[in-house]
């Protein structure tokens, strides 16, 4: 491999800003913060609005369009008389 050209490939620990959930992987994800984990090791943070523990799709939690109040009924039954003109 070429020296110089590939981006710093290396641990980094990610943290959930809404519920303190931390997880480390490997990243090039450039970052100015760090931190010092429970086992020692000072790794590049970067903090994330949301991840797969708070994300309403993996929570299960995540609402149907169907289930918000039929919409859809709504919808039709405030339009039910448009376009009826004869």
């Amino acid at each position: 491999m070429k020296e110089g050209i590939h981006p710093n490939y290396r641990e980094v620990c990610f943290q959930d800003l809404s519920n303190g959930f931390k997880f480390v992987t490997r990243s090039c994800v450039q970052t100015k913060e760090m931190i010092d984990l429970e086992d020692g090791r000072k790794l590049p943070l970067v903090k994330l609005e949301t991840t797969s523990e708070t994300h309403p799709f993996y929570t299960g939690t995540q609402k149907s369009v169907d289930n918000l109040g039929g919409r859809v009924e709504k919808f039709r039954n405030k339009f039910a008389r448009v376009g009826l003109k004869k």
